[in-house]
């Protein structure tokens, strides 16, 4: 079983780990299979390999054993259906990676010697001979031939078991609506796959009639059109429960066309924290995969899970723009859609993602929508990242191209909200000197090691604000800034018919402010493995700052409580759930 099994861990897992962050950070809405491979110096694929040898080089030593039994070990952790490919591809990658390991060489180290790394960059302490004279001495090991025959693999999405994360990458890189999703109504039965877990369950996907935010066919008498679990008749006074509790309450769903904030991405510390490993680490491998490694169920706009329905993996308190509104009006159950997608910008919110919105004018519900690109117009992995950025005229043109797409799809009545971008300047100095968890076994890798990796690949989410140059930093907040007054200057200046528009300004900083306040840390608030992303800690504390601010500015378009909440709960319970 040996040597055939080197890669199930090391690339499927490394490739999660990395190779995905770096391709859904760097989408623009036209995706090709090259973005996968990106940069410069081995790019995403030197990042595979490196985190891939470097973990399996720590199982070696955690467990006192050889290379080939730590990719067995590895192997056995992941799902049993991907056994076959994880075999198939170990044949290909052969038994050079594991000889290096034997050799105690470093995964930086091994990287290059095989040639998937050049340049300079470096993830792990280096070797105390030098970085040179250790590839050298490893590539001089290598038998004749098997460098050559190393170099010569395809390209990482051509490889057994990777093709297949790297086809549903490309897939939803240019696709954001349900996979399976019988009627075509935008809404989907089930889960991942941009289904429920993104947008309200759909109760009937033979039916397009029949999805979550349509106004009641019939009162909803006797079927449930909308999906909200409220239908059929009172035996009491003989009349339809959505007249009786729904009706004299006017009803908003919730929608966020947003970037993997909105996403809430969010990559498991533990798959790359070897010290924490254990036979169900990767139970739910697939199932991040297939949700893009975003959490919607447990994020700040459209949370609806329990704060430990997905534990290990992720837990905390949540709460959420969508669930406020739900508890405000019971009405509005179901009626929620996350079009958030990672690496999102306002060019491909325009061009493609903004379309992806589910909402039928004449027969659907007003919508509450928040617009929350709060970063990727000033992030990029480019060296030379300021020229990089989205221009003041571009985010006028682009934001202003969604907004009349938005005008031809809102139903009358809906409220848009601006979010201001983030300001990252937090970032380093918050995460700069805390232990990555690739470098939990030995406390040999910061955070700012990931970040100058990343930044010498050029593959990093945001080489402004995940910068030691704190010149770099601040011109890259003040771009934000420049950014966000273009949206606030449009909500002040523009006015379309069927929503008003508004501006919130960015609430992370003022989150994080009280937050540390009441005696929080702000790291805590900052996703550990990326550096970059606010933690489920942080989720619901955005939603408050939403709700204090509508409730301070325009308590007048907050969804109103429905008086027949408790009524609508002794009836019909969950409504069918989520």
């Amino acid at each position: 079983m040996a040597p055939r099994l080197l890669l199930t861990g090391v690339a499927l897992l490394a490739l999660c780990a990395s190779g995905t962050q770096a391709f859904f950070w760097s989408f623009d809405g036209t995706s090709t299979k090259t973005n996968l491979q990106g940069g410069v110096n081995g790019g995403t694929g030197c990042a595979v390999c490196t985190l891939g040898v470097g973990i399996v080089e720590q199982l070696t030593e955690i467990h006192n054993e050889s290379a080939i039994e730590a990719v067995e070990r590895l192997c056995q952790m992941l799902p049993s259906n991907e056994t076959a490919k994880c075999q198939e591809l170990v044949k290909v990658l052969g038994p050079t990676v594991i000889d290096l390991i034997e050799q105690k060489y470093t995964a930086d180290v091994v990287c290059k010697a095989i040639g998937v790394c050049t340049g300079d960059c470096r993830l792990f302490p280096a070797p105390a001979e030098g970085m040179a004279q250790s590839v050298a001495r490893a590539r001089a090991s290598l038998p004749f031939g098997r460098l050559a025959a190393v170099q010569d693999l395809p390209a990482i999405c051509d490889l057994p078991l990777l093709k297949d994360v790297c086809d549903i990458i490309y897939n939803w890189a240019n696709n954001h609506e349900p996979l399976d999703d019988l009627d075509q109504d935008g809404f989907s039965p089930l889960h991942t796959l941009r289904g429920a877990d993104w947008r309200g369950k759909d109760c009937d996907d033979t039916n397009k009639d029949v999805r979550p935010g349509r106004r009641p066919i019939d009162s909803d008498a006797n079927l449930d059109s909308n999906c909200n679990g409220i239908f059929g008749i009172d035996p009491t006074t003989n009349k339809a429960y959505e007249d009786l509790f729904c009706a004299d309450t006017p009803h908003y769903g919730i929608a966020v066309l947003g970037d993997s904030a909105s996403a809430h991405f969010h990559l498991q510390p533990q798959y790359l924290n070897t010290t924490a490993y254990s036979n169900t680490t990767f139970d739910r491998l697939l199932f991040s995969i297939e949700n893009e490694f975003d959490w919607p169920m447990m994020s700040a706009s459209t949370a609806f899970a329990g704060p430990n329905d997905f534990a290990p993996d992720i837990s905390g308190p949540d709460n959420s723009t969508y669930m406020v509104a739900r508890n405000r009006n019971r009405c509005i159950h179901r009626d929620f859609q996350n079009i958030a997608v990672n690496g999102a910008r306002a060019g491909s919110m325009n061009s493609t993602i903004v379309k992806t919105l589910a909402r039928n004018q004449q027969e659907d519900y007003p919508l509450f929508v928040v617009y929350a690109l709060i970063g990727n117009d000033v992030c990029n992995g480019h060296e030379d990242t300021l020229s990089h950025m989205t221009t003041p005229a571009d985010m006028y043109a682009q934001a202003m191209g969604a907004l009349e797409q938005l005008e031809h799809t809102l139903p009358n009545g809906s409220h848009v909200f601006f979010m201001g971008l983030a300001d990252g300047s937090i970032l380093y100095d918050t995460m700069a000197n805390r232990t990555h968890p690739i470098g939990a076994l030995h406390n040999d890798v910061k955070t700012k090691d990931v970040y100058a990796f990343l930044n010498c690949l050029q593959i990093s989410p945001c080489r402004g604000w995940m910068n030691s140059n704190e010149t770099l930093r601040a011109l890259t907040t003040d771009h934000a800034n420049l950014l966000s007054s273009v949206l606030e200057n449009i909500t002040k200046t523009q006015t379309f018919s069927n929503f008003d528009l508004h501006y919130f300004p960015n609430p992370l900083t003022e989150a994080i402010k009280e937050f540390v306040a009441a005696g929080g840390q702000a790291w805590q608030l900052i996703e550990p493995v990326d550096g970059f992303h606010p933690s489920q800690l942080a989720q619901p504390l955005i939603t408050d700052q939403l709700w204090k601010f509508l409730s301070a500015n325009f308590s007048d378009i907050m969804q109103p409580i429905n008086p027949h909440n408790a009524d609508i709960d002794k009836v019909f319970g969950d409504q069918g759930g989520h």
